[in-house]
């Protein structure tokens, strides 16, 4: 058994259900890989020490949507609309890659999340079988999702392939490598999703036990041409269809209804914002304050690195925390210990890890430890408006996931940067001649 204790550090522990303090001096006890012990003085035992001084340990942060491979569309089509961003820049790209230029992609986007320290992530996208075994390899977290179209009005999910890919990925991955591999279901939005295949697809789901991750009323266009085509919003849709019988996890909801979020209130539904995609691709703002006031697990995400363009949490912590004060004119409308919840606890439950998300007995050790020596980082008054407000995705010192250090001061203990370089290289190459 792995006795492993963090020293000389401080840590920003719950307060509470949805507060933060410093611990400082903090002493972290791990076995195996569980954390076992906080506190301010070292405890009892034989432990082997890791020395953490000038670190502040934070939970590691939780991408609560993102759409991996596109690293490889990393700023394709900036300065565009959504829709025509999708039809002119990204599908005709994603249309010629192939298995191993997703995998590589995968890779690429697993070295940038725990550079920046990303433990756990929600992904939709496909061929993610791959994905699933690089999982194995990085000993990150992650929620894949394959997501399900259709245009075809009469089309069963019986006879859809993309349904029977989203099947055999849950029942041959889900719950793997000892629960980091998660598999949901996916519906990748209602404008492109039948009310057949939606009502079928989100059964089979529910008999699996499974949940289910989305895009809902991102933009305007989308929002309206929902309400024309049905007389209900996407959030009315997709719960008279049974979707949202599923736990859901429901990316954007920038046009939400006061209507949609009294439904994600009744039925659980996890909104999560994506501010930095959002802004990129002139869609809008969340109502953020809105929806915390109302109790809701919002989850915070980067989407995929063609819409953002980075893959940093803790600079979409950082934009969550200025806009939504900028934007009501309230510099106390959403307060760091909101958007570090969003990216910690709340990710975790959206993903169904309770079991992660805080620094405390009884978690898994998914700690990151920001490295406070960077000037821009002194004088360190309040560690958690530092976070928030001053720390970037370069100032990881280290990302441990269950008790493993995957990163720490540049090095990858679990990846072979090089390699994934070339392969990455390799299919820009081939996509891109």
């Amino acid at each position: 058994m792995q006795k492993l204790l963090l020293t000389h550090c401080s840590a920003l522990v719950p307060d509470g259900e949805t507060g933060y303090a410093l611990l400082d001096p903090a002493f972290i006890g791990i076995e195996d890989d569980t954390i076992v012990s906080v506190g301010a003085s070292e405890p009892a035992g034989d432990w082997t020490k890791k020395d953490m001084h000038g670190a502040l340990l934070i939970p590691g942060l939780v991408n609560g949507h993102t759409h991996a491979a596109m690293t490889l569309l990393r700023s394709r089509g900036s300065g565009l609309p959504l829709d025509r961003w999708l039809n002119e820049a990204i599908f005709p790209i994603e249309d010629r890659m192939l298995r191993e230029d997703m995998a590589a992609g995968n890779a690429l986007a697993q070295l940038e999340m725990l550079r920046t320290g990303t433990t756990a992530y929600s992904d939709m996208y496909y061929n993610l079988d791959t994905e699933a075994e690089l999982c194995l390899q990085s000993g990150m977290k992650v929620n894949l999702g394959r997501a399900v179209t259709s245009f075809d009005p009469d089309e069963p999910a019986a006879s859809s392939s993309r349904v029977r890919e989203s099947l055999a990925l849950f029942d041959d991955w889900h719950g793997k490598a000892n629960g980091r591999i998660r598999v949901d279901f996916s519906i990748h939005a209602e404008y492109t999703c039948t009310e057949r295949m939606a009502r079928e697809f989100a059964a089979l789901g529910a008999a699996r036990g499974a949940r289910m991750h989305l895009h809902l009323s991102e933009t305007a266009r989308e929002h309206a041409a929902c309400k024309a085509k049905y007389g209900k919003t996407p959030a009315e849709w997709f719960r008279d269809l049974g979707v949202f019988d599923l736990p859901t996890a429901a990316a954007h909801c920038v046009f939400a209804e006061d209507g949609d979020l009294a439904i994600f209130g009744a039925y659980g539904v996890s909104p999560v914002h994506n501010p930095s995609s959002n802004l990129k691709l002139g869609s809008g703002v969340m109502r953020l304050k809105t929806m915390l006031d109302k109790g809701l697990c919002v989850g915070l995400g980067t989407d995929g690195a063609a819409s953002n363009d980075n893959l940093d949490m803790l600079e979409e912590m950082h934009l969550a925390a200025l806009l939504h004060n900028g934007v009501l004119r309230d510099p106390t409308a959403i307060r760091p210990t909101d958007v570090l919840r969003m990216a910690t606890r709340n990710g975790a439950l959206l993903q169904g890890r309770p079991d992660t998300g805080a620094l405390e007995p009884g978690k898994k050790a998914d700690i990151v430890a920001i490295d406070l020596d960077a000037p821009h980082l002194v004088p360190a008054f309040d560690p958690l408006a530092l976070l928030v407000y001053s720390a970037q995705g370069a100032d990881v010192r280290m990302t441990m996931v269950d008790g493993r250090i995957l990163y720490e001061n540049g090095e990858y203990f679990t990846l072979d940067a090089d390699r994934i370089r070339f392969d990455v290289q390799k299919a820009l190459g081939r996509l891109y001649r």
